[in-house]
């Protein structure tokens, strides 16, 4: 029995979304964490209650003056012909994370054009939209966009054009652990092979 309590708790963990709320209106920015069904905020932090001054403390003797720093160790680079290795397994594992690991559950936005001409606002509703469509495909390259919901309005009567956005990003600990364990299992091979190299290299 324990081990089927255990088993479904890794399940629950690896489909548990790990993410960030990002909101803009006119509130201003909003970040929130995600972390399953919970969220906290954390932009804009809560302001402080004041502390209370506490009494000055008195005063200590100078202490006597330290002695110069000790001068750092020349740095030496590392062959290239190592590291470059190092840095293909670094781009692989971005690639791969942004090619459609992460999911957008959420994506809003809505712009609320102003002005009262109508046929300035006609050439500016036009190209928002056309804004919009060149982003929508542009982010369905690298992530799963499962809710959006796009609007483009427009007020004779405001002073100036407003934006609503909202963004809702996750990605599962259960991706994200397959990915550390491919992509870790790739850097200890090449930090073997780093290893091997060298100590050949000192026994020669």
């Amino acid at each position: 029995m324990g081990w089927l309590i255990a088993l479904a708790v890794i399940v629950l963990l690896a489909v548990l979304p790990l993410g960030v709320s990002v909101k803009y209106d006119s509130g201003g920015p909003l970040v929130r964490i995600i972390a399953g069904p919970v969220r906290f905020t954390v932009f804009p932090r809560k302001k402080k209650k004041p502390r209370k001054e506490k009494p000055p403390k008195p005063e200590k003797p100078p202490k006597a003056a330290k002695s110069a720093p000790k001068a750092e160790p020349k740095k030496t680079g590392g062959s290239i012909t190592d590291f470059l290795p190092l840095v293909r397994v670094g781009l692989d594992f971005l690639e791969d994370f942004l090619c459609r690991k992460l999911r957008v559950n959420r994506l809003e936005m809505k712009v609320i054009l102003a002005g009262d001409d109508p046929c300035d606002l006609a050439v500016n509703y036009g190209r928002a939209w056309a804004a919009m469509g060149n982003l929508i495909p542009r982010l369905e390259r690298f992530f799963v966009i499962q809710h959006r919901d796009l609007q483009v309005e427009c007020d004779f009567t405001a002073d100036k054009t407003l934006i609503f956005a909202r963004l809702d990003l996750t990605v599962t600990v259960g991706r994200m652990v397959a990915l550390a364990a491919v992509y870790g299992v790739r850097g200890l091979r090449e930090f073997l092979k780093i290893n091997k190299s060298r100590k050949g290299g000192a026994g020669k």
